[in-house]
């Protein structure tokens, strides 16, 4: 696998900000030319390195219950294991890690009935798998989809953000969509970046209506756009995941703090053995201890940490994986 240059890695994290940029925003914002935009984006996007779609926000519109499972299985099924989760229409995120489990899996079950039925049917009836254990998302604090790679000042990041809509103060705690907003939601899920035009086609609206439910979406927090890439192409080779303890009356500042380093990919609210998960992709091991000593450490309610590392990534962002990807640098 060879790693992405630095235009790559600037590039890939100013779609990252702005998945519906236009090439010429992007590279305004970033200083390059927009030809020169244009060409490695749509290279890296064409060979599948780079894919740009969109997560529904299932909790707060009330379409679904996000689980995080810890899956052992049989000696020597980890691979057929982590296959067959990934074929599941239900599952986010299917990972191999290391320590107690082998395989870490986010489902969204559509029903609370439904999670029941696949918690003590479902997956227990997967072949190799030995036990799980199962942790309930109560509040997300960062979505993968608002993370991006730490290559770009803070000047460029609110330059691309100003592109596109954004939530205007604090986001309802509740969401309702309409089935004309659903269908927009799928269509930007198979491409972040369909024209207007297309989707006023596909839904027989007006291209000002298409316009005007997709920034309504996007500024009520129901979905979020993200630039799927794998971290190890950006640099950051080391992924973990932290399975953190925290006194209740903690959990909001702890969230709120780890949500906002620029190595947290991801952080919510569990229930369970522990209260918090926390998604890192750092450059080194060595990175990741400073994490842990000097970002997580000084949190005071913070009574356990539970750390394992990502070995593969099958699936994210319900994008199944094929294996890395071998890139020439250009």
């Amino acid at each position: 696998m060879t790693i992405l240059d630095d235009l790559d890695r600037r590039l890939v994290a100013a779609l990252q900000v702005a998945p519906r940029a236009t090439w010429g925003e992007i590279g305004g914002a970033v200083g390059e030319h927009e030809r020169t935009v244009a060409r490695r984006l749509q290279r890296l996007m064409s060979t599948g390195a780079v894919r740009v779609t969109a997560i529904l926000d299932e909790l707060r519109c009330g379409l679904g219950t996000p689980v995080h499972l810890h899956v052992r299985v049989s000696p020597c099924t980890a691979e057929q294991v982590a296959e067959a989760l990934s074929t599941r229409p239900d599952t986010r995120s299917v990972y191999a890690v290391t320590g107690a489990a082998d395989i870490g899996c986010e489902l969204v079950a559509p029903s609370r009935h439904l999670l029941h039925e696949i918690l003590t049917a479902q997956i227990p009836a997967t072949p190799g798998i030995a036990q799980t254990r199962t942790q309930v998302v109560l509040h997300t604090f960062q979505t993968v989809a608002e993370w991006h790679a730490p290559y770009l000042s803070e000047e460029q990041v609110a330059r691309l953000r100003a592109t596109a809509p954004t939530p205007a103060g604090p986001l309802p705690e509740r969401l309702e969509l309409t089935g004309a907003e659903r269908d927009i939601v799928g269509l930007l899920a198979d491409d972040g970046r369909i024209g207007f035009t297309a989707i006023a086609e596909r839904l027989e609206v007006s291209v000002p209506t298409a316009r005007r439910r997709v920034a309504s979406l996007l500024e009520r927090g129901a979905v979020h756009l993200r630039a799927e890439v794998e971290p190890a192409l950006l640099g950051l080779e080391v992924e973990a995941q932290l399975w953190l303890s925290v006194r209740a009356h903690g959990l909001d500042e702890v969230g709120e703090t780890l949500a906002a380093h620029p190595s947290v990919r991801y952080c919510a609210a569990t229930s369970g053995t522990h209260t918090m998960i926390v998604q890192v992709a750092v450059a080194h091991e060595a990175e990741l201890y400073r994490f842990l000593t000097a970002v997580v450490g000084p949190l005071d309610d913070v009574t356990d940490v539970n750390v394992t590392l990502i070995t593969r990534a099958y699936k994210r962002g319900h994008l199944r994986k094929s294996g890395l990807l071998t890139l020439e640098c250009q």
